[in-house]
């Protein structure tokens, strides 16, 4: 029997959902639920209905997990709590400084059900490469570099603000995180250097600004927003929309991690690095593997809330273990 997928959200994520299930052949996707009107919502697959989000109630016999595609600004904080109380859950909730917070919230909340939350790329597989080579490199330090590339739930919560141009379908707002080379280059050369975050990346914001609205207030909302742009050197760009449509409609993104240690007398370097064409497809299919493993898990009687750090990698494959093991050790 496949596993029935429920999308809640279809965003750049939930459409990058809908396209991971189509290459997993032990899933299939069961609903599509929308804040928007169903009727007027079309999706890819053939024979799949929308419905409401207020109806997700009423299909819980029939999702084995649901997919939440929200932001993590205001969309998953409210809804993740609601849909892991009927619903196994996966989520990329990204907000780093708040994700204990979130976590202890959907445990709580799982009642016999299984939520794998924050479960995107960073964070996600970074977090995994950071514990991994922390735990064998234990005399080190790790480095984390992000883009150049477009930040998704940075993006969101700058489409958010008022003054910024918004459509339903659309926030006319982006954001790209820019590392600086010379800052990769010392952490390759093993001297181990103390970086802040703003010695590390630039974060570039591209805006559409509504008529009239105040560019002064909106700059200064964005540089100085906890969390997100504070510690970090902006640079905001206000343009057309025209000019958006044409040069910032692809979401490209990618990032290195490394660990900079020592055994014995002998420098050691490990370095993790994804070249991500397009940034919501790509979060789209870990979320995707992650719901098999959250699927297992609830079968297992294994609920609460889990990060990737609790989830054993062999969950994520549709392979049986032995055939694993043949082809990978």
């Amino acid at each position: 029997m496949k596993i029935r997928i429920g999308i809640s959200g279809y965003g750049n994520i939930g459409k990058g959902v809908e396209k991971a299930i189509l290459q997993n052949p032990d899933m299939e996707l069961a609903a599509v639920f929308t804040r928007r009107d169903p009727e007027k919502l079309i999706i890819n697959t053939p024979g799949v209905k929308v419905y409401n989000i207020d109806e997700a109630e009423n299909m819980t016999d029939k999702i084995d997990v649901v997919i939440l595609c929200g932001g993590s600004s205001k969309d998953l904080p409210e809804q993740g709590p609601k849909f892991v109380s009927m619903f196994n859950t996966v989520d990329s909730f990204d907000t780093h400084a708040k994700i204990p917070e979130y976590l202890e919230m959907m445990n709580k909340a799982a009642i016999n059900k299984t939520a794998v939350i924050s479960a995107g790329w960073d964070p996600g597989l970074f977090s995994m490469m950071r514990m991994m080579s922390g735990a064998i490199l234990p005399d080190g330090a790790d480095y984390t570099f992000w883009g150049r590339g477009v930040s998704q739930g940075h993006s969101d919560v700058i489409g958010m603000l008022d003054g910024v141009k918004k459509t339903n379908e659309k926030k006319f707002a982006v954001q790209y995180t820019v590392p600086y080379e010379d800052a990769v280059n010392e952490v390759r050369s093993g001297s181990n250097p103390q970086l802040t975050a703003r010695q590390k990346m630039l974060r570039e914001c591209y805006v559409v600004a509504e008529d009239g609205a105040d560019r002064a207030k909106i700059e200064s909302e964005i540089k100085n927003m906890p969390n997100f742009f504070a510690d970090y050197n902006t640079i905001v760009n206000f343009i057309t929309e025209e000019e958006f449509v044409k040069n910032h409609s692809k979401m490209p993104h990618g990032g290195l991690v490394f660990r900079s240690g020592k055994t014995g007398e002998n420098k050691q370097i490990m370095e993790f690095s994804l070249k991500l064409e397009s940034n919501p497809e790509f979060t789209a299919s870990v979320l995707v593997a992650y719901a098999r493993a959250a699927y297992r898990l609830s079968q297992e009687g294994n609920f609460g809330a889990k990060t990737v750090l609790d989830v054993p990698l062999i969950y994520l494959s549709p392979k049986e273990r032995n055939m694993l093991v043949k082809e990978l050790l």
